[in-house]
Formats: C-alpha cells, sequence, structure tokens
C-alpha cells in the first residue's frame, strides 16, 4: 500500500472515530454534536500525518502533538458555561469528549489504530452507560 493511501485511510478512520462519539452527543441533544466531534478528530489526525511525513527529518511530531493537546483546550473551553451567581456549571462532558476525540484522532494519525479503536469504544462505553448516574 503506499504512503499517500495510507494516510487518507488514516483520515477516514478517524472520521469514523470522531463520528461515533459525535452522534452519541448529537442524540444527547449537546451544543458540539456529530460534525464538530468528526472535525476536530480528523483535524487532529491531519495535523499529527503532517508533522510525521511533511517536514522530513528535522521535523519534531512531539511539538505538533503538544500543540494539539493545549490548542483543543480553547475549544473545550468554550463549551463549557457558568451558569449565574451559583455554583452550576454545564459542559464539562462535552468539553471531555472533544479532548478525547482529539486524542483518538492523533492516535489515528500516528497509526495506533487498535488503541484509537478502543479508546473509541472506551469513550462510548462511558457515555452510554453513565448518564443516568448523578
Amino acid at each position: 500500500m503506499s504512503l499517500e493511501l495510507e494516510m487518507v485511510l488514516r483520515l477516514l478512520l478517524a472520521t469514523g472515530l470522531g463520528a461515533a462519539v459525535g452522534y452519541q452527543r448529537e442524540r444527547a441533544g449537546k451544543s458540539a454534536g456529530l460534525r464538530t466531534h468528526i472535525l476536530i478528530c480528523v483535524g487532529a489526525a491531519l495535523f499529527t500525518i503532517a508533522s510525521i511525513y511533511g517536514f522530513g527529518p528535522a521535523g519534531d511530531p512531539a511539538r505538533v502533538a503538544a500543540g494539539i493537546v493545549a490548542g483543543i483546550g480553547f475549544i473545550g473551553a468554550g463549551a463549557i458555561i457558568h451558569h449565574g451567581a451559583g455554583d452550576i456549571v454545564a459542559g464539562l462532558t462535552t468539553a471531555t469528549t472533544i479532548w478525547v476525540v482529539a486524542a483518538i484522532g492523533l492516535a489515528t494519525g500516528v497509526g495506533l489504530y487498535l488503541v484509537a479503536g478502543v479508546t473509541t469504544a472506551i469513550t462510548l462505553a462511558i457515555l452510554f452507560s453513565t448518564h443516568h448516574i448523578r
């Protein structure tokens, strides 16, 4: 298989894994849903692929990964809302799923397919099984 084909397959896998988590968030009526989770996951995968293959031996993929982690915090922070003068905070789970799908995208981009798939399955299991616990 050519390297470019493998890169495309990584992006498609990131799209599917991000969609799986995003679909759950969409069905739950959350502000960051299907499109947001797909775009974050595929974007993280593309940044990772570009950092590994785009800059040659002088490049440092770890720096791009660190940038993804730092940058995604700003998007996640936008999902968190503080209501009124009380201690009511909403959006923490959505912010966390944004963080997790970025990690899934990064893992997919680097070629850790099984790890990315298992992380997606664990994430979905948590979201589906614990939503009624308060």
